[in-house]
């Protein structure tokens, strides 16, 4: 499995940037409020994908207690890779929500609406940043990665 590139979840949140203004600009007018409760939920999640990203990388380098299995690393990389796709799909929402919204902030409803629409953004951009950092922790070390390893060792034998 290749790492996630950062263009690709680029292309994906524009993609639903677009279909996000284009859809705010269709059924706007007959949603209720937008909630709030979708931060704290995405702010959870990349927190626990944080810390799962601190520690398998600690783990893999046998820094960490036991090993971990590679069944477990493979899982976690998965859902690292579904997890950043995810929150390029709710930023570039919230994105295009933001940018139907943005000429109305005058209006309170419209600007409460922006308001959560931009706390979704940031959320999710974290998000983004914490299933990459778990992805990132999901490498297995090379061998100048290891303590104490000359620079440049490269892994190949003399």
């Amino acid at each position: 499995m290749k790492p996630t590139r950062v263009r690709n979840l680029v292309i994906v949140a524009a993609g639903f940037a677009i279909f996000g203004w284009l859809l705010a600009r269709l059924v706007y007018s007959a949603l209720p409020p937008l909630p709030w409760s979708g931060v704290p939920a995405l702010l959870l999640l990349a927190a626990a994908e944080a810390w799962s990203g601190r520690t398998v990388r600690l783990r893999l380098r046998g820094q960490g207690g036991r090993p971990i299995p590679p069944i477990a690393v493979a899982r976690l990389a998965a859902l690292a890779r579904a997890t950043s796709l995810a929150a390029a799909l709710f930023a570039g929402l919230a994105a295009g929500f933001l940018l139907y919204l943005s000429p109305s902030l005058d209006k309170p409803a419209y600007r409460a609406d922006a308001y959560a629409c931009a706390g979704t953004l940031v959320a999710a951009f974290i998000l983004a940043l914490a299933a990459l950092y778990l992805e990132y922790g999901c490498r297995v070390p090379t061998r100048d990665d290891q303590p104490g390893a000359p620079a440049g060792s490269g892994g190949e034998p003399r």
